[in-house]
């Protein structure tokens, strides 16, 4: 196989780079190869590090308190229960370490990110989207599915080019409703404008609206 035209300066790491191309199908050609901006996926999690702040501050008060009222002054536990009493503030333990994990999302947004990328071919668009463990979600887009394709753009000429939406959504203890959108496609890249004329091109989308 050639040497495929990548849009301009597009260069992915090796291990990245192999992955896409061994998701090739026999006589496709790579037209374009990229990643989001880390600082997308870390202003996402900006919300869950704000709340993550009092959750571990007080999970950091509650078990230092039941620490000193197991342990104080009073020195070891006796008596009754003194099993149960001494492994008490355990109990704050697993808190801690969700407060923990909250107060580092930023953390492994950014790395998700960096693990991310996203591919252009003649025949579909494909996602590459990081999960845990190490583990990869790739999404295969063809014409058909991208006839509801829209793109939002910033200022600076990077944002989003969505190719669909997925909306959940779970009931609370209340009896309430909280709604969760879930965008996929290229999402916080530059050029985002350009990068859609270019799908728009390569897969004929103008023959699929």
């Amino acid at each position: 196989m050639s040497e495929p035209f990548l849009y301009g300066d597009s260069r992915l790491p090796d291990e990245l780079d192999e992955r896409v191309r061994s998701e090739l199908k026999d006589g496709e050609q790579l037209l374009w190869v990229g990643q989001p901006r880390p600082g997308r996926f870390v202003r996402q999690a900006l919300p869950v590090v704000l709340f993550g702040i009092p959750w571990t501050a007080f999970a950091l008060f509650w078990t230092g308190m039941a620490t000193w009222m197991v342990w104080g002054n009073a020195g070891a536990p006796a008596g009754p229960g003194i099993l149960f009493r001494a492994c008490f503030p355990l109990m704050g333990i697993p808190f801690i370490l969700v407060g923990l994990g909250m107060l580092s999302s930023p953390f492994w947004a950014r790395r998700k990110a960096k693990r991310t990328c996203y591919a252009l071919t003649d025949r579909r668009a494909v996602l590459f989207e990081a999960g845990a463990f190490k583990s990869v979600e790739v999404r295969s887009y063809h014409p058909a599915a991208l006839t509801k394709m829209f793109r939002r753009e910033n200022a600076d000429g990077s944002g989003d080019l969505v190719f669909e939406e997925i909306t959940q959504w779970r009931r609370t203890n209340r009896g309430g409703r909280i709604t969760n959108i879930q965008a996929h496609g290229f999402l916080g890249i530059d050029n985002v404008r350009e990068i859609e004329e270019l799908v728009r091109k390569a897969l004929f989308l103008e023959n699929h609206l």
